[in-house]
């Protein structure tokens, strides 16, 4: 779901890069330095499982994994998912560096809200933490691309039917990403409940 370089107009392409540094900003200040592992190995596994694109227009279709990566980093996935689109740049020109901030916080922002919004259901045991998992997976990739369609149809009316394009060719992604991050989640939550990020607790109580 790569925008590629020279598409994007500068007004987009500034208020991406705002939105990233923010919200990086605070994945930081909330990361807990215990769980940087956690989240090299997260940005890495997002860089492996979005390498192989279908192109589709200016953009391409992918395995994006940001609702695994909202789950269980919450705000840290937008660092991650930065490194990890950062380093795809440097070392198989997928995006570029214009459009780094756009790209970054159209993967990370709709699953950190994911993830926000359906945590209740993911701390709650059996099939509502299945049903919070899947739409946590599915939704985050949804909300992907309708930000990334947004963002070339507010550039172009021209771009509006790759935009739609775009959107409708994500459809089985949502269902495949729903079902992985279902399968992760139910794997963590009886091996290493510690990972995820609804059963992660601090002095002040549970943290985003």
């Amino acid at each position: 779901m790569h925008i590629s370089e020279g598409v994007l107009s500068p007004a987009i392409l500034g208020l991406g890069a705002v939105l990233t540094v923010g919200g990086t900003a605070l994945g930081l200040h909330r990361l807990d330095y215990d769980r940087l592992m956690t989240v090299a190995i997260l940005a890495a596994a997002f860089f492996v499982g979005s390498l192989i694109h279908i192109p589709i227009g200016p953009s391409s279709a992918h395995l994006i994994l940001n609702g695994l990566l909202g789950v269980i980093l919450g705000w840290a996935a937008f660092p991650a998912i930065l490194v990890a689109l950062m380093l795809q740049a440097v070392l198989f020109q997928y995006g570029g560096f214009t459009v780094l901030g756009v790209n970054a916080f159209n993967m990370a922002f709709p699953a950190v809200l994911c993830f926000l919004l359906l945590r209740p259901l993911l701390s709650r045991p059996g099939p509502m933490r299945t049903m919070g998992a899947f739409c946590c997976g599915a939704l985050s990739v949804a909300g992907a691309g309708l930000l990334t369609a947004l963002s070339l149809a507010y550039t172009n009316e021209g771009f509006l039917q790759a935009a739609r394009l775009l959107f409708l060719a994500h459809v089985p992604v949502m269902i495949v990403e729903g079902i992985v991050t279902t399968l992760t989640v139910s794997f963590l939550s009886r091996v290493r409940p510690e990972l995820l990020r609804f059963a992660s607790r601090s002095k002040g109580g549970i943290r985003a």
